[in-house]
Parts: structure tokens; C-alpha cells; sequence
């Protein structure tokens, strides 16, 4: 009797269940793994291998994006009264150089004055040596402000910025205007014609420098300019995405009030008042047009040119 119980409780002891405290391991194992994912999305299967080499050939096709706009460089804007009218004209800066010892006269207090208006310019004193190894040797009076790189804008924000605002692109490009008084007198036409910007070309032209900008009467903060490495190329852009290209020529086979095509989106090219405009540029046009003149002057500063004929869109237009 006793060997049958001893047998019996070694059978008992034997016997498979679950143990205490594995109640909840049994239960997720009688859950299962889910659904089996489809064989796209499993690593080793050829459906797998299929559409990750689909998804590597659509991203090789996809456009990079696009960059910004080229940097200027900095610049220095030396002597008391220069540096007076940009601090009083709105030229952005970042530092202003004053050196030591310097007799304080009117301008040198107005400059300071304006200088501490601003907030976000640092006043540095250095001596006189420091300011001329900065300036070059130039007549610096002991003053020199700092104007940080100008950040041109992409060509393609012109465009984005008209048709962000629904209306047709309104754009001046410059052919070999190389006096920065001029580029800034045109971004001030721009700005009160409804314009939405300037393309210069990097070579042979002016570039949004202090003077340019003190001439914008301040406009350039709110209108961009754009620096191209290749003029035709960029117009051939703008013209591609339906924009029409007019070029300002005294031989133009047009007139500005008989061209209808200045109701639309348009880019205005002008050249230099002397040369005009060149040949690869005059032949990317779809039109040249011409100032009408009764008092017989052959040509006109480039920014009174581009004041008349932005005029005429903006009278179209309205």
C-alpha cells in the first residue's frame, strides 16, 4: 500500500501543467503574433526587395530642394558723415568702430546716438592703427561701420511671392547696371509699383552694397533682390513658367503704351544706359520695347526708365 501511494504522488509530481505564477505568461503565448504582415514588408521576401529599390529610383528622380540665395560680401562704410547718413538711412549694421581719443563732435554723437537708437549694433572703440589696417588706409575720420553680407533671395521667390499674394509676377532683371545708386533708385520703383523684386547678374553689375541700399530709401528691406550667375539663363526660367520677358531697347519694335503684354505676368530687362542691352539677353526677350521721347534725348538713366515703364504696368494693372 504504501509503494502504490509513493507511486502515485511521484506520478502527480510528474504530471505537466502550469506552475504557480505563470498564469500571465501562458495567456500571451496563446495570444499569437498577430496577423503576418503583408510580404512587402517583410525583409528578406522579393516582393520586399521590389519595392525598396521602386522607393531608392523615386527618390533619385525627385528635384532637390532649392537652395537660397547667394551671399553678398561684408562691407565697411567709412568717414563721419557716411557713416551718419547709412545709420540714419536704415543701411543694416552690425558694429560700429569708434576710435579712441576721438574728438566728439556733432556727427560723431549723432552717429553714436543713432548707433544706440538701433539696439542691435555693437559699439567697439579701437585705435587709430586698428582702423586703418581694417579700412585699408582709407580717410576713416575715426568712424567705421560694419554692413553684414546681403542675403539675395532665390529667383524662384520672386515668382512664389506673387503667387502667394495672387497676383501676376511683376519682376525687374538689370543687364549691366553697374551703378549701385541706379540698382537702388530701381528697387524703390519696384517697391511703389506693386513690384515683386530684382535679378541682377553677380558679374559686371551693381550689388545691393550701403549705397545701394541708402539710395532704396530703406524699400530694400521689403523688396528682394536676387543675384544670378547667368541673366539669360534666368529669364529663360522665368519664361518657362509662363512669364512673359520684355526688354527695355530705343530700337524696340514696340512701344511701352501699345504692349498689352505688360497687363500679365512680366519680367522688365534693362540695360545700361550707354550700352543698352546685351546681345544673348536682347535675343532671349519676347519683346523689345521702346520709350516713346518727344523732346528728342536719346536715352535715360536706367532708373528713370524703369520708373516709367513700371508706371505703365502698374496703370494697366489697376
Amino acid at each position: 500500500m504504501a509503494g502504490n501511494s509513493q507511486r502515485r504522488n511521484r506520478r502527480t509530481s510528474n504530471k505537466k501543467g502550469a506552475t504557480v505564477g505563470s498564469g500571465g505568461q501562458r495567456r500571451r503565448g496563446l495570444e499569437g503574433r498577430g496577423p503576418t504582415p503583408p510580404a512587402e514588408a517583410r525583409k528578406k521576401h522579393k516582393k520586399n526587395r521590389i519595392a525598396t529599390a521602386k522607393a531608392k529610383q523615386a527618390a533619385a528622380r525627385r528635384p532637390a530642394p532649392r537652395r537660397g540665395g547667394v551671399k553678398g560680401t561684408s562691407e565697411m562704410v567709412v568717414g563721419r558723415n557716411p557713416v551718419f547718413e547709412a545709420l540714419r538711412d536704415g543701411v543694416p549694421a552690425t558694429t560700429l568702430y569708434v576710435q579712441q581719443y576721438i574728438d566728439n563732435d556733432e556727427r560723431v554723437r549723432e552717429a553714436l546716438q543713432l548707433a544706440g537708437e538701433r539696439g542691435n549694433i555693437n559699439l567697439m572703440e579701437a585705435p587709430r592703427p586698428e582702423l586703418d589696417r581694417m579700412t585699408n588706409g582709407l580717410n576713416h575720420q575715426g568712424l567705421v561701420l560694419q554692413v553684414p553680407p546681403y542675403e539675395y533671395a532665390h529667383p524662384e521667390d520672386l515668382t512664389a511671392a506673387a503667387y502667394d499674394k495672387h497676383e501676376d509676377p511683376l519682376i525687374v532683371a538689370l543687364d549691366g547696371v553697374t551703378d549701385p545708386r541706379n540698382l537702388g533708385a530701381i528697387v524703390r520703383s519696384v517697391s511703389a509699383f506693386g513690384g515683386h523684386g530684382v535679378v541682377v547678374p553677380e558679374r559686371r553689375a551693381a550689388g545691393m552694397t550701403a549705397g545701394a541700399w541708402k539710395s532704396s530709401a530703406g524699400t530694400a528691406a521689403r523688396t528682394p533682390v536676387s543675384r544670378v550667375t547667368n541673366l539669360t539663363r534666368a529669364l529663360e526660367g522665368y519664361q518657362k513658367a509662363g512669364i512673359t520677358v520684355v526688354g527695355l531697347a530705343a530700337d524696340g519694335e514696340h512701344t511701352v503704351e501699345d504692349l498689352e503684354a505688360l497687363a500679365g505676368p512680366v519680367v522688365i530687362v534693362i540695360g545700361s544706359e550707354g550700352k543698352g542691352l546685351g546681345r544673348l539677353v536682347g535675343e532671349t526677350c519676347d519683346y523689345r520695347v521702346r520709350i516713346s521721347m518727344p523732346g528728342g534725348a536719346e536715352s535715360l538713366n536706367a532708373g528713370v526708365a524703369a520708373g516709367i515703364v513700371l508706371y505703365e504696368v502698374a496703370r494697366r494693372r489697376g
